[in-house]
């Protein structure tokens, strides 16, 4: 073997040992999550219990501490575990809405969501999530807004908690003025398993791996600097691939875009 066929043979080995992530990032951050974990499916719920459900696999793919919250959790079955959480917490008057219930057809809201994760911490004695809305800030560059979502992920995987972030899908869409204007028409929650430990300076993108609550599945995608729309839609770009979402809501021909609106972690 030549020693350029050693370099580069030593080079593979060292990266899959470490879990190397495409594109120049540092090696994936994930949890310790249980060797025999599987997903939970909201549609064995309903279409709307992607928070619910999104919850169950945070706290079932997090690390040994995190695992109290799951198990206070009652139900023999995903679908009992999800609707426990509906019931006993998503149907309680949120403080945020006027006091509607937190749960709807619609779904329910980042903060609701929050809030209901740290009912059930705090019947555990775990420590309370949090949750952040990644909207661009005040003289924030897009390479800062990308560091500050990649910072906020990672630091809850290695916390032990795997974070959920909420996607939404944006159209642009005519409105009664007779322009075009880009209104939300979908959103949904994913829980993320890996992300990277650091990406590299002035970055555009980092990939992540995450659990789909739409029937279960374990995906990947990038979350993405998207230059040409952050002064009409402030958020990190989602390029999930195979993330439905809000799609048959789109009117034929219309552009669209799916962002990486909030994330509720532990940091």
């Amino acid at each position: 073997m030549s020693t350029i066929q050693k370099s580069i043979s030593s080079t593979l080995l060292a990266c899959l040992a470490a879990a190397c992530a495409p594109n120049g990032e540092a090696p994936l951050r994930t949890t310790r999550a249980p060797v025999d974990a599987a997903p939970a499916n909201q549609l064995v719920v309903s279409g709307n219990a992607c928070g619910p459900a999104a919850l169950v696999n945070s706290f079932r793919f997090a690390d040994e501490r995190w695992q109290a919250a799951k198990l206070a959790i009652d139900g023999e079955t995903d679908r009992g575990r999800i609707f426990t959480i509906i019931r006993r917490h998503g149907m309680r008057p949120s403080p945020h809405l006027g006091d509607r219930p937190r749960w709807s057809r619609s779904g329910v809201s980042v903060i609701d969501l929050a809030d209901m994760a740290n009912e059930i911490n705090a019947t555990t004695g775990l420590p309370a999530v949090r949750h952040e809305v990644l909207v661009t800030r005040t003289g924030e560059s897009p390479a800062r807004q990308l560091a500050r979502t990649q910072r906020r992920i990672h630091a809850s995987l290695a916390n032990g908690f795997p974070p959920i972030l909420s996607i939404r899908r944006f159209a642009l869409r005519e409105n009664d003025r007779d322009t075009r204007e880009w209104i939300a028409i979908d959103s949904h929650f994913v829980t993320i398993t890996h992300a990277p430990r650091r990406i590299p300076r002035r970055s555009k993108e980092f990939t992540i791996r995450y659990i789909d609550p739409w029937g279960a599945q374990r995906d990947e995608g990038r979350i993405h600097v998207s230059d040409a729309l952050l002064t009409a839609v402030p958020f990190p770009e989602a390029r999930f691939p195979e993330a439905n979402v809000g799609r048959d809501r789109l009117q034929s021909g219309e552009e669209t875009i799916l962002v990486a609106s909030a994330v509720i972690g532990y940091w």
